[in-house]
């Protein structure tokens, strides 16, 4: 027995109901959980003498939105925690999906992984999440006046507004982008003969 195939058994027998999902794929274990179970299935994972993962190795965000080229019924907005078990040697990725898509809200895990703090607060720049019982949640990447949340796939990739010195008010102020939406495709120019070396100029 492979030693996936342990840890597959071992949380489908300690965790039981509390999973949602569990997907092997391309040599990693995904474990789905509820956001109800969420914080308990973080402390088990991390207390349970069979997983003992000790190590928040990350923490994001995802965004669901046009997934699968638009077919995607699930809830939009997802944490996903990847996990280290130092002392048996496994890694486990753990994903958590918010239940309202308009106001996404999942439980804080800096109680049980001190490390979280900052993952959480990129979480909820980046992505808007908010984690319920974190110490200090605002922007980390972004500047304070920012608006929106630019990891979401509707935001644009212009933004909506830009910055620049005013030498008349002595200081930086916020405009409307003045930049107009366009789709820029990448274009490819090789050189005639390139790649025959028998044709080729040096």
């Amino acid at each position: 027995m492979t030693q996936m195939q342990q840890l597959h058994d071992a949380i489908v027998d300690v965790l039981r109901d509390k999973v949602h999902a569990l997907v092997s794929a391309l040599g990693e274990l995904t474990l789905v959980v509820s956001q109800a179970h969420y914080l308990e299935v973080a402390y088990l994972l991390r207390e349970h003498p069979t997983f003992k993962f000790e190590q928040l190795i990350d923490l994001c965000g995802v965004d669901y939105a046009g997934y699968g080229d638009g077919r995607w019924q699930g809830s939009r907005y997802a944490v996903v925690l990847h996990l280290l078990s130092i002392h048996h040697n496994r890694r486990l990725r753990v994903r958590v999906f918010a239940q309202d898509d308009v106001m996404p809200v999942v439980p804080s895990v800096i109680s049980v992984w001190n490390g979280a703090n900052w993952f959480e607060r990129e979480a909820f720049d980046l992505f808007g999440l908010l984690f319920e019982g974190h110490p200090d949640l605002r922007r980390i990447l972004t500047d304070y006046g920012f608006m929106g949340h630019p990891f979401r796939k509707d935001f644009p990739v212009s933004g909506y507004v830009e910055m620049r010195y005013d030498a008349q008010q002595g200081r930086v102020i916020y405009q409307p982008v003045s930049i107009p939406p366009r789709e820029i495709t990448p274009r490819v120019i090789r050189e005639e003969y390139y790649g025959d070396v028998g044709k080729a100029r040096f």
